[in-house]
């Protein structure tokens, strides 16, 4: 499932592309055909993110509600689009050809949608978390409230979009290694003084990772020297079976909300 960064990063390619711009919107699908009657023939006149979710603002406050899922992927292009094939929900395209045509196509998301008022967005957001990539200077204290009220696994609680939105199985896995928390203890267990490291960490990666659209999150000390690849950019995702980067030690894999969890049982002790 794409992370939080990935829609950040989208949202920003997709308002360079089509804020303040007449667009024609379609479903060849059919399965928003609706949704997309709504919106076609408006301005675009922003698109925004929180956590994983997408919200593309029209003229009249309309907002057509994104969250892509397991499967759901946009793909972009300038110039002519191309024949619609296949289960394409929808097909975004500028209208006002005095400038060069763009387009963007959206396929297999679980929720594509035009919220009933303008206020829908804040509907969604309510229902989150905080969202380490948005700038709020209170996020880091309520994070750790959440977190740190709960008896439940940190490991489990960091993939629950209420406690922390944008969070996936990757950054999981990562942050709690790098700082050495064990995905098993407790939330209530995490002290402030480790939160206080582990936030402004996460959403150093975070950024990091809308940048460049990957993440990384190896130190250049723990991989070899030259350009990172994808087996050098983590210390255990999908690295079970392999030695710690740190200690040597054998990294594990087990099941934890739904999905599969990676730590070094060694550097990573209760």
């Amino acid at each position: 499932m794409p992370e939080g960064h990935t829609l950040h990063r989208l949202a920003r390619r997709q308002d360079a592309d089509f804020a303040g711009r007449l667009v024609s919107v379609s479903s060849p699908q059919g399965r928003f055909a609706d949704g997309a009657a709504l919106v076609d023939g408006h301005r675009l006149t922003g698109v925004t993110a929180y956590g994983k979710h997408l919200f593309q603002h029209y003229d009249g406050g309309l907002v057509t509600h994104v969250h892509l899922g397991l499967y759901g992927k946009f793909t972009a292009g300038t110039g002519e689009p191309p024949e619609p094939r296949g289960a394409l929900r929808m097909r975004i395209e500028t209208a006002d050809h005095d400038q060069p045509v763009r387009w963007t196509d959206l396929r297999g998301a679980i929720t594509c949608e035009v919220l009933p008022d303008p206020d829908g967005p804040a509907a969604v957001v309510a229902k989150l978390g905080p969202d380490p990539l948005r700038r709020d200077p209170g996020a880091q204290d309520r994070a750790f409230e959440r977190i740190n009220r709960s008896r439940t696994s940190v490991g489990a609680q960091l993939m629950d979009q209420a406690r922390l939105a944008g969070v996936g199985n990757v950054y999981r896995a990562e942050i709690l290694f790098r700082h050495r928390i064990s995905p098993f203890r407790p939330g209530r267990g995490v002290t402030a003084d480790e939160w206080s490291e582990l936030w402004p960490d996460l959403v150093t990666l975070m950024r990091a990772g809308v940048r460049s659209g990957r993440i990384v999150t190896t130190d250049p000390a723990d991989r070899p020297a030259g350009r990172v690849r994808r087996d050098t950019a983590h210390y255990v995702y999908r690295r079970d079976g392999l030695p710690c980067r740190v200690c040597g030690t054998t990294i594990s894999r087990d099941l934890m909300a739904g999905r599969n969890l990676f730590w070094c049982p060694s550097c990573q002790r209760d």
